[in-house]
């Protein structure tokens, strides 16, 4: 198994954790942590200097030392967030927006840059969010629209797998991004398998995707092929680079720029909004 990681990513897992192969006699060390998956010995190490891929807020501001975001940053619904406001009101820290407004002028950069969503911006708003138009179109409109590379991507024989994806058994992919939406795509396997294609015959954004049920399809000469949807979901975004005869084929087609193919909200979400 080879490992890839994007340029200038440290290899990280967990809360402030570094990992590495090891062997059978490696499952001793009582300095480290070992699991064994899929007939590799993996060794784990906490690492006060690992760096998290997803920061949370109250690390970036200097609140808590170490937080990795596991909510999409919907912090609207996370526990950690209510928590450590429900702190605030009792009066036994500060908020993350008034250690912001401690800094210098210059330092006073959007929540949205902090978390690493976006490069530097400068906040307007003086850390009101709900008052901002930035942040309304950033999380309705620009994060559906914003792609990614994977932070670490495995290569299983012969074929690259990116950490932190899920996987249908019908070789698409699905990946949870900020505010809760699901990026889905054609997985490695498919796209070797059907070889290069002509298009993708997308659905119309709104249109209601069911698990398991066919979503869109690949088109290949005069032969259309039916792709299974992962997930529930509405569609709010879809790939128009992948409609066209002019995508192109080689490595990472399948999980990044000209590979996925819709963006879905849940329903629940989609009707109660």
């Amino acid at each position: 198994m080879a490992k890839k990681t994007v340029k200038g990513q440290r290899s990280n897992v967990g809360y402030g954790s570094s990992y590495r192969k090891g062997t059978d006699r490696d499952l001793g060390n009582k300095s480290e942590i070992g699991a064994v998956m899929g007939g590799q010995v993996w060794m784990v190490k906490p690492d006060k200097d690992a760096k998290t891929a997803n920061p949370c807020i109250w690390m970036q501001t200097g609140i808590v030392e170490f937080k990795n975001c596991n909510n999409f940053y919907d912090c609207t619904t996370c526990k950690y967030d209510l928590g450590m406001l429900k702190s605030v009101d009792q009066g036994k820290q500060i908020s993350w927006q008034n250690a912001m407004r401690r800094r210098p002028g210059l330092e006073r950069v959007c929540r949205h840059s902090l978390t690493n969503r976006i490069e530097n911006r400068a906040c307007a708003y003086d850390y009101e969010c709900s008052k901002c138009d930035f942040d309304q179109f950033f999380e309705e409109v620009w994060t559906t629209k914003t792609e990614s590379m994977p932070h670490e991507i495995q290569e299983i024989k012969g074929f690259e797998v990116p950490m932190g994806y899920y996987f249908h058994n019908g070789h698409t992919w699905a990946r949870i991004e900020s505010g809760g939406y699901i990026r889905i795509g054609l997985d490695d396997f498919a796209l070797k398998l059907l070889g290069k294609a002509d298009a993708l015959d997308l659905p119309l954004i709104g249109k209601e995707l069911d698990h398991d049920k066919i979503g869109w399809g690949l088109k290949r000469k005069d032969n259309l092929a039916d792709i299974l949807s992962p997930v529930d979901g509405v569609i709010v975004e879809v790939n128009s680079k992948t409609k066209t005869r002019n995508w192109p084929t080689g490595s990472h087609m399948g999980m990044v720029g000209y590979s996925w193919s819709v963006v879905l909200t849940l329903r629940e979400r989609s009707r109660s909004s």
